[in-house]
């Protein structure tokens, strides 16, 4: 979802970061005790926003991999209950005191690091004021952005070498986002791994849900799929995992990553699909599934299709949901009949 640049101004998260000034602010105290800590016992990754993508990274990382430890950070007291039944080790983030001494003990043992906060959701700190953190044990570092980089490419076909184009106020930030955390790798001597997801979907947040709550598309929906054959990327949550999990097992290759599945359909095209499949399931929904309000705005924006090879080529990734279809269908599955 586009933010408004109005909002954008309100968060304390400038990416014109400078260096000198942020270490300034930082306590030399809590810089000897982070230097002098322990090396961590086993592996263990922080989240910084466990969010829908950072939840389903933890969840399976846990499944997969007992021997990992998992922590981050959300942004209420009903997300951390739910975080912490997943055995993930959820603490409250909030700028209401003083966050590096917080910060410093969250991240002081983590090995890992996977950056889940959208530039324009909620504040985060700056890359400088955690590079002292992270700094002693990180070993693996990922930022997720989002294709919506590389603007309107006019359908053309797109990889990681093509121009970054970003027009909307969120990837305008989001590129600027790339490039502070890239930097913050650097300094740390690591290769930072950016990935840039699609349109996300998966359990509980997908066409289906939407159609199954009986809503009509919201206007910036309605935008987006203003265009018989305007292509869109998306990927599934469980692929978005698949990508993230490799890069852990190959911290070598960190670079920039297209994190997208094999068909980029228009958002119209995905939309009927996901009302047949209720349909066929569900023939009593049919009639008000015909009467929902599902398109018709004229603006356009940012179509392109992109490319996934290198993260197939590189990463070894092999999609579950390599298209829309087989990815809604699964969603549909798990459903009660």
């Amino acid at each position: 979802m586009e933010m408004k640049a109005a909002a954008w101004g309100d968060w304390n998260w400038n990416w014109n970061w400078n260096w000198n000034w942020a270490s300034r602010r930082l306590n030399p105290n809590s810089l000897l005790v982070a230097s002098a800590c322990a090396p961590p016992q086993g592996n263990r990754l922080f989240v910084l926003g466990t969010g829908f993508v950072g939840r389903h990274v933890s969840q399976r990382l846990l499944q997969e991999h007992p021997g990992w430890q998992v922590a981050g950070t959300c942004t209420s007291p009903g997300k951390q209950k739910q975080l912490r039944s997943l055995g993930i080790e959820a603490h409250l983030f909030q700028f209401q005191f003083d966050y590096e001494k917080y910060l410093e003990a969250l991240l002081r043992d983590a090995t890992h690091l996977l950056i889940s906060i959208p530039p324009a959701a909620a504040p985060a700190p700056a890359p400088a004021t955690l590079l002292h953190h992270a700094h002693p044990n990180l070993r693996w570092l990922s930022y997720l952005s989002s294709t919506s980089v590389y603007g309107d490419c006019r359908g053309a076909w797109v990889d990681e070498h093509y121009p970054v184009n970003p027009t909307t106020d969120s990837a305008i930030s989001r590129y600027q986002a790339e490039k502070a955390w890239t930097d913050f790798g650097l300094h740390l001597g690591l290769s930072t791994f950016i990935f840039r997801l699609g349109g996300i979907y998966g359990p509980g947040r997908s066409a289906l849900d939407t159609l199954l709550k009986q809503r009509d598309l919201s206007e910036n929906q309605k935008r987006r799929d203003s265009r018989d054959f305007y292509y869109t990327a998306r990927v599934h949550v469980a692929d978005i995992c698949q990508a993230i999990l490799s890069s852990i097992e190959k911290p070598h290759l960190g670079k920039t990553y297209n994190v997208v599945d094999d068909d980029p359909a228009p958002r119209a095209e995905v939309f009927a699909y996901a009302r047949d499949l209720i349909s066929r399931r569900y023939p009593e929904m049919a009639n008000n599934l015909n009467h929902l309000n599902l398109g018709d705005a004229q603006m356009i924006i940012g179509e392109k299709r992109v490319s996934n090879l290198r993260m197939k080529n590189e990463l070894g990734v092999q999609l579950i949901y390599p298209s829309y279809k087989s990815g809604l269908q699964s969603i549909l599955d798990s459903w009660p009949s």
